[in-house]
């Protein structure tokens, strides 16, 4: 449990999960601001029924954020929309940068993937409101440049589906791109929980053959001793 006077400063998170092999997936909630693990599960899968129950667990602790950072998953931003309906939710830079980028492979076939992808690559330097206007005026007049070009490519054109999934990602990902801008606290990106998981996994690593149950235990201990500064 978490001292009431902390929950009252609570308002930043970041929500993410990393799966362990094919089974079982490890969910944290991290405060932006103090870098401490809120809360953690051990899960099947990162869906909305799951989040849900973890966020809602932080709302009885009286936990009311402002902002949270999250990367994208549809079923965990429905359950972050559920408990906390006037949430700020970020969109991680990082993610939508990543997934589009993959989309767009290393090389893309046309000058409308190789101009999206240079797009693509100053998205997570994005620091200011006037560079936040300058990417979306740069995307708009790709968009116009390269819409009719796109429609008319065929069907089946893995280039097009490419470049309809990125620009789609980017459209559906925009209205949560920058409220970082305005809010300093405000994570831009999950990277910190991405660097918690990183060296979780590495630790793991000699711990392999655990059994579930024990598995389930080390992360948890794991967890207790990294916020209390154990180790």
């Amino acid at each position: 449990p978490i001292l009431d006077y902390t929950n009252k400063a609570i308002k930043y998170l970041l929500f993410d999960g990393t799966y362990f092999h094919k089974s079982g997936c490890c969910i944290v909630v991290i405060d932006n601001q103090s870098k401490i693990v809120v809360a953690n599960q051990y899960v099947d899968k990162e869906r909305y029924l799951n989040a849900y129950e973890i966020l809602n667990n932080l709302k009885e602790q009286e936990i009311y954020p402002k902002a949270i950072t999250t990367d994208g998953h549809k079923q965990v931003t429905h359950a972050i929309a559920k408990v906390y309906p006037n949430i700020i939710i970020q969109r991680c830079l990082y993610h939508i940068q990543k997934q589009g980028l993959s989309w767009l492979r290393t090389y893309p076939k046309t000058q409308a993937g190789k101009d999206l992808k240079e797009l693509l690559l100053t998205l997570t330097t994005i620091k200011t409101e006037t560079e936040k206007n300058s990417f979306l005026q740069s995307f708009f007049r790709w968009n116009n440049t390269y819409k009719e070009f796109i429609e008319n490519l065929p069907n089946d054109s893995i280039a097009m589906k490419d470049l309809k999934r990125t620009v789609s990602l980017i459209k559906r990902a925009l209205p949560d791109m920058f409220h970082y801008i305005y809010d300093k606290n405000i994570a831009p990106t999950t990277n910190i929980a991405e660097s918690f998981f990183s060296r979780l996994k590495s630790d793991f690593q000699r711990h392999r053959g655990l059994s579930e149950k024990h598995k389930v235990a080390y992360l948890k201990w794991y967890i207790y001793f990294k916020n209390n500064n154990i180790f």
